[in-house]
């Protein structure tokens, strides 16, 4: 009964969050995804290991797929998100925590600079 509550409020959160918190959302999954990967790595368990990457790479693609070329940062974002999506792939490749640390970082502080922008519950001005 509980897990079916939190379901729910999970769903809720999602269906009403603005496109800035979900943004954020994203990059909060893709690190919570790494740092259970570099756990799952550091266990041996690759099959594990390979999940979780391969959940935190399609969150850097679904955010990359979704820049909006008219803005001049998008360029940057997308070179930034496909170093991000090299270094994942190596990380699954070669199982190598340096390249998984690297991806996180980058995805934290890609975050951390979204989370300033966007505070949560705030609603941006849209075009």
């Amino acid at each position: 009964m509980a897990n079916n509550a939190y379901q729910a409020y999970r769903n809720n959160t999602v269906l009403t969050s603005s496109p800035q918190e979900l943004t954020l959302m994203l990059y909060n999954g893709a690190i919570k995804f790494c740092g259970q990967a570099k756990k799952a790595m550091e266990d041996k368990n690759v099959p594990e290991a390979h999940r979780l990457i391969t959940r935190a790479q399609d969150i850097i693609e679904e955010l990359q797929i979704t820049l909006d070329d008219k803005y001049p940062v998008s360029e940057e974002l997308d070179r930034i998100y496909d170093f991000i999506l090299y270094q994942l792939a190596e990380a699954n490749m070669s199982k190598d925590p340096e390249a998984l640390e690297v991806a996180t970082g980058l995805i934290r502080e890609l975050r951390d600079t979204w989370a300033q922008i966007v505070k949560p519950g705030e609603k941006v001005a849209s075009e």
